[in-house]
C-alpha cells in the first residue's frame, strides 16, 4: 500500500489526539447506579450517548484506571457520573481527573439528589446541555496515522484462521504501513506462540517479554484446569487450544510487533502491540476475561 495524504475530518482534544466520535458518556461508579444511567441513556437512543459502568463496591486499582482511561477516551467529548453516594469507588478524583482533560463533567449522587426518580430528571436535563456543548468542539484533520486499532475475535471455528482472521491481519499490516498503532490481544488463546511472537519482536528484549507473556498465560490457565476453549469451539472444528491459538494469532498480520501493552496503557508510538490481558503474580480467580466485552473495554481503554 503506498503513502499518501489523505485526510478525514476528527474531534480535537485539548491534549492533542483526535477522535473519531464526538460522544456523552453515561459512567455508572456501582451497580446500585445501573439503573439510572441506564434510564439517562435510554432517553438518547437516537443520539450519541454511551452508556458505561463499573458494577463492584470495593476499592479496585483496575477499575480505576479502566474508568479513568475509558471517560477520557478521545471518542468521548463530555460525561456524566452516576453515584449512589456510599460505595467505594473515588468518585472525586475520577471527575477531578475528566475535567483537567477540558470535557464538560458531572456527577449525580443519587442518595443527594432526592433518589432514582430526582437523579434520572436530574442526569437527562444535564446530558441534553452537554450534547449542544460538545457540538461545538473544534475539528481537526486527520490521518492514518492518528488512528489507534484493536482487534478481538469471538466465536471462532475450524474456518476463523482460514478466512475472517487473516483478513484482519492484513487489514493490521496496511494500517501499520500508513503509520497506525493496532493493537490485538488473548495471550490466553496465544498459547504455543511464544517463539513465532518473539522472532517478530523489534528488539530482543521485547522477544524475551512476548514469549513470557504467553508462558504467563499457560501456567495460569494450567493452574485453573482449563484454558480458553468453549464447547462451542469444538461444535465449530477445531481440536486443540494450539489450534485455536494459531487462528487467533493470524490476525495480528505479518508486521514487526513493536511493544508488549497491559490494559490502559495507551501506544507511545506507532506499530503493532500485543495486549496482554493475563494478570502477573499467582492465579487467584478465574479467566482474567470474562467475555469479550471485557476484552473490548480493555482495547478502547488503550485507546482504540
Amino acid at each position: 500500500m503506498s503513502n499518501n495524504t489523505s485526510t478525514f475530518e476528527g474531534f480535537l482534544r485539548n491534549d492533542g489526539r483526535k477522535g473519531i466520535r464526538n460522544v456523552v458518556v453515561v459512567a455508572y461508579l456501582v451497580e446500585c447506579a445501573h439503573h439510572v444511567a441506564t434510564e439517562i441513556r435510554d432517553s438518547f437512543r437516537r443520539q450519541p450517548v454511551h452508556l458505561i459502568g463499573f458494577g463492584g463496591c470495593y476499592p479496585n486499582a483496575y477499575a480505576d484506571r479502566m474508568m479513568n482511561r475509558l471517560c477520557t477516551h478521545p471518542n468521548v467529548g463530555a460525561v456524566l457520573l452516576l453515584s449512589l453516594g456510599c460505595e467505594s469507588f473515588n468518585r472525586h478524583e475520577l471527575q477531578k481527573n475528566i475535567a483537567v482533560t477540558g470535557r464538560p463533567v458531572h456527577t449525580v449522587v443519587i442518595q443527594q439528589a432526592g433518589g432514582t426518580r430526582k437523579s434520572i430528571e436530574a442526569g437527562t436535563t444535564w446530558v441534553e446541555e452537554a450534547l449542544q456543548q460538545i457540538a461545538g468542539v473544534p475539528r481537526a484533520p486527520m490521518q492514518m496515522s492518528d488512528l489507534v486499532v484493536g482487534t478481538v475475535c469471538g466465536g471462532s471455528d475450524a474456518t476463523s484462521g482460514i478466512s475472517a482472521n487473516p483478513a484482519v491481519g492484513r487489514a493490521f499490516d496496511l494500517l501499520v504501513e500508513q503509520g497506525a498503532a493496532a493493537i490485538f490481544e488473548e495471550t490466553g488463546e496465544m498459547i504455543g506462540l511464544g517463539d513465532a511472537m518473539s522472532a517478530r519482536a523489534i528488539t530482543t528484549e521485547l522477544g524475551r517479554e512476548l514469549k513470557m507473556s504467553v508462558d504467563k498465560a499457560a501456567y495460569y490457565y494450567q493452574k485453573m484446569g482449563h484454558a480458553s476453549f468453549a464447547p462451542g469451539n469444538a461444535d465449530g472444528g477445531l481440536t486443540t487450544i494450539e489450534e485455536k491459538s494459531i487462528g487467533a494469532y493470524s490476525k495480528s498480520g505479518d508486521a514487526p510487533i513493536t511493544g508488549l501493552i497491559k490494559p490502559g496503557d495507551i501506544p507511545r508510538q506507532r506499530g503493532l502491540y500485543l495486549l496482554d490481558v493475563v494478570p502477573d503474580g499467582e492465579p487467584r480467580f478465574g479467566f482474567p476475561n470474562i467475555n469479550d466485552n471485557a476484552e473490548i473495554a480493555e482495547l478502547i481503554a488503550c485507546g482504540s
